[in-house]
């Protein structure tokens, strides 16, 4: 750097010369985010500004190239390097050149890992990307291993590259009650009161988005709460897909002879009719009755399971009757399984 393109970084930073490490990583975190790329697309100048801000920052936050630069003044790489000594010597091909100072941006998916390899690489806690360009290309550089120290301020920015999200998740208990005709909840989460209304339809598996309810920064930004639906279990109705099923006992002369029955339903009861000759086990189904759907509001079927329950309390009326029954009966429910065999 010849000592006409002197900078004053104290300046670009907007700092005195007396700021601790602190104040001179808050500025530069506040402005590296006004002029970054990735918030100014197609502006030139702003990119221009931001390569100054993270060449002053990467001179003052470097205690032993800060005090260089204290000392020195506008000779300070000369000072320190040599005669002909430049900053950018060492920087890989494509890189782009502030004032001097290179480095090549396309290595950074995004403003968050910019951030990451700065905050997390200089300053003593570990070797940044820009600093390792003089012997090994961006994608061979190690991570500062104490990144998490260096980063740990930026933790709740969402970042697509390493997952960290201001995002937060809850799990939810409903009865189906609630679940079907929807309900409106009071919650606490970390701390905070969420009012949410839940949509009728939901069901285990289900996930709401609370918009703006999750976890703040430092920087006015807060991510979405999402929750988990679970469902309670119901004495007589389960799922089967989206569609209810239950399990509807009948007696053997109903069975044999058909009836009518009353059979309950998410919103009511209906009336049945149970076919003459109906075997334990077989389903019959109820259109429009069962499960409530989100998006539509259409009701799913309800599946009634016969199960042909014989009495355990016999009159002895009704045990003679069987009786009779059992003598007469010209019907052999096991005639299939007569000539069976190995």
């Amino acid at each position: 750097m010849a000592a006409t393109d002197f900078k004053d970084y104290y300046s670009i930073l907007g700092v005195s010369k007396t700021a601790n490490a602190d104040e001179i990583k808050k500025a530069f975190r506040r402005l590296a985010r006004q002029y970054h790329p990735d918030m100014n697309p197609g502006d030139r100048n702003a990119e221009a500004r931001f390569k100054e801000v993270s060449e002053a920052y990467e001179i003052l936050s470097d205690p032993d190239k800060r005090k260089q630069y204290d000392r020195f003044g506008q000779y300070w790489k000369q000072a320190g390097n040599g005669a002909g000594g430049g900053w950018g010597a060492g920087a890989p091909q494509g890189g782009a050149t502030a004032g001097g100072f290179d480095f090549d941006f396309s290595q950074y998916a995004n403003f968050d890992e910019f951030l990451e390899s700065v905050l997390g690489g200089v300053g003593g806690r570990g070797r940044s990307q820009w600093s390792s360009y003089g012997d090994a290309s961006p994608k061979d550089s190690s991570r500062s291993s104490g990144f998490n120290g260096g980063f740990e301020d930026f933790a709740g920015y969402n970042r697509r590259s390493t997952g960290v999200s201001l995002d937060q998740e809850a799990t939810l208990s409903l009865s189906f009650a609630e679940a079907f005709h929807g309900v409106q909840k009071r919650l606490s989460v970390s701390g905070q009161k969420v009012s949410v209304r839940i949509p009728p339809g939901a069901k285990t598996g289900s996930r709401v988005r609370v918009k703006g309810k999750g976890k703040k920064d430092g920087y006015g930004r807060q991510g979405d709460l999402y929750l988990n639906i679970e469902l309670k279990p119901h004495q007589f109705f389960h799922f089967d897909g989206d569609n209810l099923v239950c399990d509807v006992p009948i007696s053997p002369d109903e069975a044999v002879l058909g009836a009518k029955i009353d059979v309950p339903t998410p919103d009511g009861t209906v009336t049945v009719s149970i076919p003459a000759g109906v075997r334990s086990g077989q389903m019959l189904r109820l259109r429009g009755k069962g499960w409530r759907l989100p998006k539509s509001g259409a009701r799913t079927d309800q599946l009634v399971k016969v199960d042909i329950t014989p009495p355990t309390h016999l009159s002895d009326e009704e045990r003679q009757l069987y009786e009779r029954l059992r003598d007469c009966r010209q019907e052999n429910p096991r005639q299939t399984l007569e000539h069976l065999g190995l």
